[in-house]
């Protein structure tokens, strides 16, 4: 008598879908619902591996959007290194999507998060949503505000021109203003302080409400444009710290594994949310950890290279990036994270740099 396992694919056993397959060219782990091409308008945004998926993006000349970083042949890491070209806004590292939601609220005049600049040690102030783009910081509380006020004008024209929104998912924890909900990519204290430390509050998001996000962000990319569409990631990348009160392995498995879960739920339930396996890829066990630097946290080029090329192969098949022209353009820069600055022992850089 035949089970329901007998006609299976291959790709639904570990040991023909795993362990005799090369790590770096998994068959069958990623079929888009959709097509997305060179021509997609693309938004990229989430935390710092996302930074990867902007810069292959913009190597193979898809038409991913930017509409902060300045004309005129800059270095790249001079660019960097005041947030521009890392995303398709000039808003640094997105770790939750509820910051991703707030910052969209903002920018379209919903809603303003609380507590909207700190201070740092030396006196200057910094924009407590993206606290490391001007690594100068500013003389006043007036100039940040200003200079938030550009950003934000820029964020709502990008959303507008947006087709596809491509966002990763780092983490669940965060800080939290106590008495409005603001969440921050940063603790209080780590790169400068609010006015009243004591109104903020650790939050580790769970399923239910990273779903309840992302219906909310669904819903508004749809209202803005009835062609929106959402591509969800999961960044492979750890979490250098935990506030959780749990050891940082078992609060780094209950932060990615409640993302891949609410994302898997979420893409499941909707025709035009989609699930781009990259956390799958590179954490697989037949890479034998050999996607990570020694550090065992940051992606080497050869694990962002096997995420995207089985990203552009899925899309783009006849013109997919072979693995030469993929390395003739590498990571050059080293992916700016804040994420790094919460571990009293300095991060070894490798390949491809701090965090991410």
């Amino acid at each position: 008598m035949a089970n329901p396992y007998d006609t299976l694919p291959p790709t639904a056993f570990w040991r023909s879908g795993v362990v005799t397959e090369q790590p770096k060219a998994v068959h069958g782990i990623y079929r888009p619902k959709y097509p997305i091409g060179p021509d997609s308008k693309i938004m990229t945004a989430g935390s710092c591996f996302a930074q990867h998926i902007h810069h292959a993006l913009r190597v193979q000349d898809w038409s991913v959007l930017d509409l902060e970083s300045p004309n005129g042949g800059f270095p790249q890491e001079a660019l960097a290194k005041y947030g521009y070209g890392q995303f398709s806004g000039r808003y640094g590292n997105i770790y939750t999507l509820r910051q991703m939601v707030q910052l969209l609220c903002e920018a379209f005049g919903i809603s303003k998060p609380s507590d909207p600049v700190w201070q740092r040690s030396d006196g200057r102030f910094i924009d407590a949503q993206r606290p490391t783009v001007e690594p100068d910081g500013f003389d006043t509380p007036d100039m940040v505000l200003q200079a938030r006020n550009d950003h934000l004008k820029a964020v709502r024209q990008l959303f507008e021109q947006t087709e596809v929104f491509i966002f990763t998912l780092g983490g669940t924890e965060t800080w939290m203003h106590k008495d409005t909900g603001t969440v921050f990519p940063t603790a209080p204290g780590v790169i400068a302080s609010p006015r009243h430390p004591n109104a903020f509050r650790f939050h580790n998001f769970t399923q239910n409400q990273i779903l309840r996000e992302l219906k909310v962000l669904r819903d508004f990319g749809r209202k803005i444009s009835g062609s929106f569409k959402m591509l969800l990631t999961v960044s492979p990348v750890p979490m250098t710290a935990t506030a959780s009160g749990m050891h940082i392995l078992s609060a780094n498995t209950y932060s990615k594994s409640t993302l891949r879960a609410a994302v898997g739920e979420f893409a499941q339930a909707h025709h035009d949310v989609d699930y781009f396996p990259s956390y799958e890829l590179i954490t697989n066990p037949m890479s034998h950890g050999a996607f990570y630097g020694d550090n065992m946290r940051n992606v080497r080029t050869s694990g962002v290279d096997c995420a995207m090329d089985t990203f552009f192969a899925a899309h783009d098949a006849n013109n997919a990036p072979s693995k030469a022209q993929t390395e003739a353009h590498p990571n050059d820069l080293d992916p700016a994270c804040e994420d790094v600055l919460l571990s009293p022992i300095k991060e070894q850089t490798t390949e491809t740099g701090r965090a991410s």
